[in-house]
């Protein structure tokens, strides 16, 4: 989509992803090798009894799935902001999560383009809101 096809308040709805034990022990591994997302034991006995995916996951399946609707296309030309991040309940293995994503600025500027403001609002299989956070982009009019 161009610039000008964005409005505040258009909202989105994307697919739904599964996260398995085995996907986050990966992205852990990898990424957050922390014990909460990779010892079962010592997970068990802390404060969320059992595994937990890494929040910075939860961040990078959310951004996926909403890149996977191809709102933004070939249209976008870079990302410049992602604020007011909130990881608000954890996500266990077995969790799908999806996203409603909404349009909460767009700001014209100059050389044919804009910046687009969403609202990631990412919610488990229970319609829990486990993530929030705003992701603001440049994209082509």
């Amino acid at each position: 989509m161009k610039f000008n096809d964005f409005f505040v308040g258009q909202t989105f709805i994307t697919k739904s992803l599964e996260l398995t034990k085995e996907d986050i022990t990966s992205f852990a591994t990898e990424f957050d090798p922390q014990y909460m997302h990779l010892d079962e034991e010592k997970a068990k006995k802390g404060r969320f009894n059992g595994i937990i995916a890494s929040g910075i996951q939860t961040l990078a399946v959310s951004f996926k799935l909403w890149i996977e609707t191809g709102s933004y296309g070939d249209d976008v030309i870079a990302g410049t902001a992602f604020n007011n991040i909130k990881f608000i309940k954890p996500v266990y293995p077995g969790d799908v999560l999806y996203n409603k994503v909404k349009v909460i600025d767009v700001e014209e500027k100059r050389n044919e383009t804009g910046l687009v403001t969403v609202k990631f609002s990412t919610f488990n299989s229970k319609d829990e809101l486990v993530f929030e956070g705003d992701l603001t982009v440049l994209v082509k009019k």
